[in-house]
């Protein structure tokens, strides 16, 4: 049942909230190690009700939003969030959109949109104009740091326990420099999984074009469907050079900012389907723009990590593939929110009455791991 907004809401009050929770052991991909994420939440007010959202980075994105964009934001038209999202971009002008900024911009932007569907009492996809209810996943993980038993029960688990049919693991370590180990663990991955699970791979930009092209065919042979990132994503050249050369579906696109960054690679032609990250790439209000310009493309759109936090907003998007079931942001989004669903034969349902995105924030579990 809808409900009507007082005339003239206004968003009241913003917070931002930056929290570190340790990973559950070391963790590394082809190009970065790490120890610990960040999360940094994002909540709005108005009439009594708050929006969350949240973006994975760096703490100091937390008082750029309050010192920067809050003051743009409170005073607003709380269901008035596509115009405030263009008065907070204009507000960035001079410490420019991308990084830090865009991430806060983000969170913020999510924050709003759950704010209007709480205020008109609508789930957040029925708002958006849901194509469906249920989003369909894939499992990720598989850090080079992992040994061979630890990657075989994240696999079973994945597999056996959530029904996934899709799954991912990192190759690409120390920069392309342990290429055989690289395949060993692929191999390792379809013994697995069997035959019948897609074997995603993803390099992190570890290669070069040369070594992409000669472990993307090695990868052939195991039936891998996926190779995300097997060059740099800002290397359209090189990405078109892997695309031509094996069968596997080339991706990238996990850390665009902005249309013009999408427009650009879904007209280069150098990939099969196109990752966004409504944490980074500007929001909801931009996520739906971009994948709008991969659909004029013929393009399928991919969610990256924070399953959650896209849940809502990729039930709304007619060309979408899947969605990235991260291991990491699937712990840390467990332990921070009340509400959260678990996958039902491979896909994410989304709750079919609850308001907003169905979530709420428990700042209780979440204050030991505040960032000071």
């Amino acid at each position: 049942m809808t409900g009507t907004p007082q005339q003239g809401a206004v968003v009241s009050d913003v917070e931002a909230t930056a929290y570190t929770v340790p990973t559950d052991q070391p963790e590394a991909d082809g190009t970065i190690a790490w120890e610990a994420t960040t999360i940094i939440v994002v909540q709005v007010h108005a009439e009594g009700l708050v929006g969350t959202g949240w973006t994975y980075g760096s703490a100091a994105i937390a008082p750029l939003v309050e010192r920067t964009l809050a003051p743009v934001v409170v005073g607003s038209d709380a269901i008035g969030n596509v115009a405030t999202w263009s008065a907070t971009v204009r507000a960035l002008r001079n410490i420019s959109r991308r990084g830090l900024a865009g991430m806060g911009l983000s969170a913020l932007d999510c924050a709003l949109w759950d704010l209007k569907a709480r205020l008109l009492g609508l789930p957040l996809h029925r708002l958006l104009g849901a194509q469906r209810d249920r989003v369909p996943l894939y499992g990720s993980g598989g850090f080079t740091t992992y040994g061979p038993e630890r990657l075989e029960r994240q696999l079973r688990g994945w597999v056996e326990d959530l029904g996934l049919r899709r799954v991912k693991i990192k190759i690409g370590e120390s920069w392309g420099s342990c290429v055989e180990r690289d395949l060993d663990r692929a191999r390792q991955a379809r013994a697995v999984v069997g035959n019948d699970v897609d074997l995603f791979v993803d390099a992190n930009g570890g290669y070069t074009v040369g070594q992409a092209t000669r472990v993307g065919q090695a990868l052939d042979d195991l039936g891998v469907c996926w190779f995300e990132e097997p060059v740099s994503s800002d290397d359209l050249t090189g990405l078109g050079v892997v695309r031509r050369a094996v069968l596997a579906d080339v991706t990238a696109g996990e850390y665009g900012d902005s249309l013009d960054y999408f427009h650009t690679m879904c007209e280069a032609q150098v990939l099969d389907c196109v990752q966004v990250d409504v944490t980074r790439c500007g929001g909801i209000t931009e996520l739906l723009r971009v994948a709008a310009v991969a659909a004029a493309a013929h393009l399928d759109v991919s969610g990256h990590c924070a399953p959650h936090q896209h849940a809502p907003v990729m039930a709304a998007v007619p060309n979408l593939r899947h969605l990235e079931y991260f291991h990491d942001h699937v712990r840390i989004e467990r332990l921070f929110f009340d509400g959260i669903r678990d996958p039902v034969h491979g896909q994410l349902p989304l709750s079919p009455d609850q308001p907003g995105n169905g979530l709420s924030f428990r700042a209780d579990r979440a204050e030991r791991y505040r960032a000071r």
